[in-house]
């Protein structure tokens, strides 16, 4: 199992803890709005980079961020980049971090 990744160091997607604090970057490959009928949960499926052309030839490590008490979040939209800390848990087999915090990147040149 990988160590956590301390203040200021990114965790290597290959290397991701069953649980622990880590620092990410990634590209923000979907994000999902609750309804007016539904608690406010805003949450965002964080990918380690773009899908080439023509697809993945195999699946990557995903995290899901989620928001408590949000609708949204300013800035976090699907096609953004984004740096985020906390808590890293596993749930039902995938991957989740609950309240991160968060850094909004400029573009994807500054994430290679």
């Amino acid at each position: 199992m990988a160590e956590d990744a301390g203040p200021g160091e990114e965790a290597g997607w290959d290397e991701l803890p069953e649980r622990g604090r880590v620092q990410l970057r990634g590209y923000v490959a979907a994000v999902t709005y609750p309804s007016s009928l539904q608690a406010p949960v805003f949450s965002a499926v964080l990918a380690p980079d773009l899908a080439p052309p023509g697809g993945r030839k195999r699946p990557v490590e995903r995290v899901k961020l989620v928001w408590l008490g949000q609708r949204r979040v300013p800035g976090i939209g699907a096609g953004g980049w984004l740096r985020c800390r906390g808590m890293l848990l596993t749930e039902g087999g995938k991957r989740v971090m609950y309240d991160p915090s968060y850094e909004i990147l400029e573009a994807e040149e500054d994430n290679a």
